[in-house]
């Protein structure tokens, strides 16, 4: 399973083996069911995912209490809530698997740890997760000023993947839009 992830690494710049077995030691395995919360709005995020199945959601309260996905994340992606991540600060989204998933957990300390031992990994993961957010930005974006519809057929093309292994209320409220909005749109695309 730590092959994945160093793997992925390796896509950006060469890791020796001597590195890959220092970053081995320190990462951990963890499997979650859909549903299940990975981090809470509001707490200190401490860590960080790999993801090697699966999907993840980033979801917030809006103003009416409700629990809305924000934005979903795959496999061969990192999954964290930075600004808490980085900066100590109580994290304004949440975590939770959007289907069953398999992760790569990287634990803050340890994370820390490797980048003293390894002072390239920090600019490598800050990299790769810099421009993962650039490019989450970018989708979210292409999503507004569209009517619901058209947000939908854009989400089916841009995200066919995730359409295929999400709930419905999930894309719908990803999509901001109700999942009787959502039912009917899907009823006339046929």
């Amino acid at each position: 399973m730590y092959d994945v992830f160093i793997n992925f690494l390796g896509l950006f710049k060469n890791i020796p083996p001597t590195d890959a077995a220092i970053i081995e030691k320190e990462l951990s395995h963890r499997k979650v069911m859909e549903g299940e919360v990975l981090l809470e709005e509001g707490q200190l995020c401490k860590e960080m995912f790999f993801i090697c199945k699966g999907v993840l959601r980033i979801v917030s309260q809006n103003e009416k209490g409700n629990k809305m996905a924000y934005f979903f994340l795959k496999e061969n992606q990192f999954c964290s809530i930075l600004n808490s991540f980085n900066n100590n600060v109580p994290a304004a989204e949440g975590i939770e698997a959007a289907c069953d998933a398999e992760l790569i957990v990287l634990k803050k300390q340890k994370l820390l740890g490797l980048y003293e031992k390894l002072p390239y990994l920090k600019e490598l993961i800050t990299s790769i997760t810099t421009q993962a957010l650039l490019d989450k930005i970018q989708v979210r974006n292409s999503y507004l000023g569209e009517d619901a519809s058209l947000r939908y057929r854009n989400f089916l093309m841009r995200q066919p993947d995730i359409a295929l292994r999400v709930s419905l209320s999930d894309i719908a409220s990803y999509l901001g839009i109700t999942q009787q909005s959502l039912s009917r749109i899907r009823k006339n695309m046929r």
